[in-house]
């Protein structure tokens, strides 16, 4: 076990599986108490198991985020079990509805942002004030490498529109944060070999767009996905640091 984040508490969202889980799992091996936050309670347990098998220490809280009152109840259950929230990483996320942007159910295409982008904003502005209280916090938002170039996955407005509004909040809170002790980062994770990539290459060809779906399986054929373990070494490497307002990408050079 290490010691980087000794007596601080971390709240990881989407951590049931994938970037999420690979994330509260280093947290904890670096003496964090992770609180885990996701929608399935099961795949939240077993990351909690896996977390206490080696010597880290969980909680769990089982929570949809794209809800405004269960958000709420989640803040309130995170405090009460852990105390103050030091680190929290936005992870949690959807990639649907996806298809022509024409024949979207407006309320699909809403309730995309409101857990890409409300849902972390929210759970920000409620634990920002103990961190500025005890004068240090980290914020980490987890994006995507679409934000680049939003015009390559035709198909994908709200994912792509809600990343992008998510990179302008981080970078807007950090600035408002600078000098306190707080930071506020973006990370870009890369291809990574998760639930929701298969899901996309599960799409119809048709609905999904013939070129978005081979771009897609044609990456993982070839190899090109990286672990979710190798990713959240990535963001862990930088999230000890003073850095703030930054765009951080898995590929760049530590």
């Amino acid at each position: 076990m290490g010691t980087q984040f000794k007596d601080r508490t971390a709240l990881v969202t989407g951590a049931g599986r994938g970037i999420g889980r690979e994330l509260a799992g280093q947290l904890a091996a670096e003496g964090a108490t992770v609180a885990l936050v996701a929608r399935s309670h099961t795949e939240l347990t077993e990351t909690a198991r896996q977390v206490r098998a080696d010597g880290g220490r969980a909680h769990v809280v089982a929570a949809d985020l794209a809800d405004a009152g269960q958000r709420a109840e989640a803040v309130r259950q995170v405090r009460e079990a852990c105390g103050a929230v030091d680190i929290l990483i936005n992870n949690a996320g959807m990639v649907a509805p996806m298809g022509p942007s024409a024949e979207l159910d407006p309320a699909d295409w809403a309730a995309a942002l409101e857990l890409n982008l409300t849902a972390a904003a929210t759970l920000t502005f409620a634990l920002l004030p103990a961190m500025l209280a005890r004068g240090w916090g980290r914020v980490v938002n987890v994006s995507s490498g679409v934000v680049a170039s939003p015009g390559f996955m035709v198909g994908g407005n709200a994912y792509a529109t809600s990343k992008a509004a998510l990179e302008a909040h981080t970078v807007n809170l950090a600035a408002e944060l600078a000098g306190t002790g707080v930071t506020a980062n973006v990370y870009r994770p890369g291809a990574v070999d998760t639930a929701m990539q298969a899901w996309i290459r599960g799409r119809d060809p048709e609905r999904l767009g013939a070129g978005l779906h081979d771009h897609f399986a044609r990456n993982h054929e070839r190899g090109q996905l990286i672990t979710p373990a190798a990713s959240a070494r990535s963001m862990l490497a930088r999230l000890g640091g003073d850095g703030t307002g930054q765009i951080w990408h898995v590929a760049d050079p530590l």
